[in-house]
């Protein structure tokens, strides 16, 4: 094997053991950090409950 084939090979995991393939690339897209969307899901459950209790 040349080295160039031997870098691009991918270790993968066994697949009969049920594991995922995870790819490391990013995707394009919206990228928020995971406190950001708990503080965005909260704010938005306490808007609902005091929609319902004052209207």
């Amino acid at each position: 094997m040349s080295k160039k084939s031997r870098r691009r090979r991918e270790h993968m995991p066994p697949t009969s053991a049920g594991l995922l393939r995870f790819f490391e690339e990013e995707v394009g897209g919206i990228k928020l950090k995971p406190t950001v969307i708990a503080i965005l899901s909260i704010t938005i459950i306490i808007v609902s409950i005091l929609l319902v209790i004052f209207f």
